[in-house]
């Protein structure tokens, strides 16, 4: 026994302080121990000596709440979307019907409560979608920028990504302006943003080359991931392709890391593999994407289940969802250096899983990640988990019972909550709901 611990020792990297290279690192490597009277004993140990470092050191292990329901709008309500900016903290944003026009309307979350709803744009030919979401960001000061969906055609999905700018605190906005310049009818969508020295940096989905019908070859007609800078004066600069072919509509997520930003998606290869891949932005360029892990995710269509990142310095975090092995799992991945290398992938959950992944980091450097899965009853429920730097995964924590099939619930993390938003099936129609989950030291 004292030999095997003695190698628990011996196998923890040399940098103590990095709170992602501890208990977590001890607890998955001697996990798959064989004897299975010195399993138990060992992840004891293990355990144990991890927890001895977090005494000696790091702060207590933050522990969760009881969710608090939140008052919200009461209307009937599409696409929540959770933004956050420099100042302005938390920002949800939603679509709703007024008369034959549809509103972008969005609130801030202050002292754990939304302030009054305000609205962006009346809208007549807004594409309306449960996961192509359109979104409100504070960029600086009294400078905000919207973007949403809009039909350039009678077909389902041939839309536009169009954005409006404001510079007097929300109370105007420009006349919108579309985020790329191909003028086809085609999708465009999925679309996540980053604050830029020239403007805000858009990424979407882009289907322009899913109308040419003349090549039998799937990648030359696949959807393509893209990104422009949108300027302060509503110009269109820096429009490029990132990746030649990815996922249909799964959504897209950047984060800014002390290194740069990074983008995550999924892919698409030739024999179907749908994979999540990574793309850095370096030295004023975006770089080919790589694959994040090697799921082998092999489906002929494309599965609306995104990734999510974040980003605080060196330390960056991704998950998402994806079929491994033949099950549902759900993923978490670090990254110690600023998102160019990352280390093993942790499975949050697995068995009946829908996915549509939420993100958040806290301040402590651990990280909530929620999901949609069946619970004991066999209902679909919105689920949160903790994963900290230096214990296992936390005990799952069941947010809600959700009666809609498909829905993608927002994670952020303010003033020592968790906010969780999503729209669901009610007597009077679809609407709003949300919670805020305490989260608090042990």
């Amino acid at each position: 026994v004292h030999g095997f611990a003695g190698r628990c020792i011996t196998t923890l990297p040399p940098s103590l302080g990095d709170p992602w290279g501890t208990g977590a690192e001890v607890y998955i490597r001697y996990r798959p121990l064989h004897n299975g009277f010195m399993k138990p004993y060992i992840m004891l140990v293990c355990l144990g000596f991890a927890a001895c470092l977090t005494g000696c050191g790091d702060p207590p292990s933050p522990i969760l709440g009881d969710p608090i329901s939140i008052e919200v709008p009461g209307g009937t309500i599409s696409g929540p979307r959770l933004t956050s900016g420099p100042d302005q903290g938390l920002v949800l944003s939603w679509m709703e019907p007024q008369g034959e026009m549809i509103a972008l309307n969005f609130a801030t979350l202050v002292d754990s409560a939304l302030t009054s709803t305000r609205t962006v744009m009346l809208e007549p030919k807004m594409f309306v979608n449960w996961a192509d979401l359109p979104s409100v960001t504070h960029v600086e000061g009294d400078h905000w920028l919207a973007h949403w969906l809009r039909y350039s055609a009678e077909k389902t999905y041939t839309y536009d990504v169009v954005t409006a700018q404001s510079f007097d605190d929300a109370a105007n906005w420009t006349e919108p302006v579309t985020a790329h310049s191909d003028g086809t009818q085609s999708e465009h969508g999925f679309v996540s943003m980053y604050r830029d020295a020239d403007g805000v940096a858009l990424l979407w989905l882009d289907g322009r080359k899913t109308v040419d019908p003349s090549t039998e070859n799937p990648l030359d007609t696949a959807m393509t991931l893209r990104t422009a800078i949108i300027t302060p004066r509503g110009e269109k600069v820096d429009e490029h392709v990132v990746d030649e072919s990815v996922c249909d509509c799964c959504q897209t997520d950047v984060a800014v890391s002390s290194k740069g930003p990074i983008a995550v998606y999924r892919d698409r290869t030739s024999d179907e593999i749908r994979d999540i891949y990574v793309a850095r932005f370096i030295d004023g360029a975006w770089q080919a994407g790589e694959r994040l892990h090697a799921d082998n995710w092999q489906i002929a269509g494309c599965p609306v289940n995104g990734p999510a990142i974040v980003a605080e310095d060196d330390l960056v975090a991704v998950a998402w969802f994806a079929v491994s092995d033949d099950s549902p799992r759900v993923r978490a991945i670090v990254s110690r250096d600023g998102g160019e290398s990352f280390g093993q992938p942790i499975d949050i959950a697995q068995g009946r899983l829908s996915g549509y992944v939420g993100l958040a980091a806290l301040p402590d450097q651990s990280l909530a990640v929620s999901w949609v899965g069946k619970n004991e009853s066999g209902n679909n429920a919105l689920q949160l988990r903790l994963v900290s730097p230096t214990e296992a995964p936390g005990p799952h924590r069941e947010i809600s019972e959700i009666e809609q099939l498909r829905v993608f619930p927002q994670l952020g993390y303010q003033d020592d909550h968790l906010f969780l938003f999503w729209t669901d099936d009610t007597d009077s129609g679809r609407k709003l709901q949300g919670v805020r989950v305490p989260v608090a030291a042990r």
